[in-house]
């Protein structure tokens, strides 16, 4: 449990420092430790829940929300992130799952580095049903293995010029703190060991901490785009080690 805490307060401040909660990371981390795998969902989503509000907070504090970008995601991801997390899996379906959806994220967060300070760009305005589809993609996915999904909607809002940095990163957080909150939800729709679930309260405590240094990072020290390369290589390391772990 020790080792399994240091490395969710590790995770916790690379995510943090970009604006994400790190579900996916957690999700694996979990399965590497032999964590049940029946709790898993809702621990990253707490988790993530954690680490995305201290976030969510200091962008509303400088403004920097934009509700008209963020909404129509928002409409399409709830409720299918309540569905997909009422929805149980097989664990090895499950971890191919997991594999495929970090590798998917540490190349779009690659992709996404390359964006970050990027404040001369022309904005395009996407259609309100494209992105209410894009949300409910995303969203499903999210709720089915656990997942906040900002991880997701960042690099897609870059590729689509939908909004300012500042603003997307924003949407991103505030993506994953509700999606999280629904996807919990829809996690407490099965049945569960509560107690169980509450003997893991350090990885909790360990993501506040993190959380809260990966903020004082972006704000203080490291620019966002070596932080979003950073952390992209955590990803990969993960998704990787997932990966020989399926082959093995």
């Amino acid at each position: 449990m020790i080792i399994l805490t240091i490395f969710f307060f590790i995770t916790a401040i690379f995510y943090s420092s970009i604006g994400f909660g790190g579900g996916s990371t957690y999700l694996a981390l979990m399965l590497i430790w032999d964590v049940p795998f029946y709790i898993f969902p809702i621990i990253a989503l707490i988790c993530n829940i954690i680490v995305v509000t201290g976030n969510s907070i200091n962008f509303s504090r400088t403004k920097n929300i934009n509700l008209s970008l963020l909404v129509p995601y928002l409409i399409g991801s709830v409720p299918f992130a309540f569905f997909g997390a009422s929805i149980s899996i097989d664990k090895n379906l499950f971890e191919i799952l997991l594999f495929f959806i970090l590798l998917m994220a540490g190349v779009f967060l690659l992709f996404n580095s390359k964006s970050f300070g990027r404040n001369q760009i022309k904005i395009r305005q996407i259609p309100k049903v494209f992105s209410i589809i894009i949300g409910t993609i995303i969203g499903f996915i999210s709720g089915l293995v656990g997942i906040g999904g900002g991880i997701f909607l960042s690099p897609i809002l870059f590729l689509l010029r939908a909004g300012y940095p500042r603003h997307i990163t924003s949407t991103a957080s505030l993506f994953i703190l509700i999606n999280s909150i629904f996807g919990v939800a829809g996690q407490l729709t099965k049945d569960m060991v509560f107690n169980e679930f509450l003997n893991y309260w350090p990885l909790f405590i360990s993501v506040l901490i993190g959380g809260q240094i990966g903020s004082f990072l972006n704000i203080k020290f490291l620019s966002n785009k070596i932080l979003a390369l950073m952390t992209s290589f955590l990803v990969i390391f993960v998704a990787i080690r997932m990966g020989l772990r399926l082959i093995s």
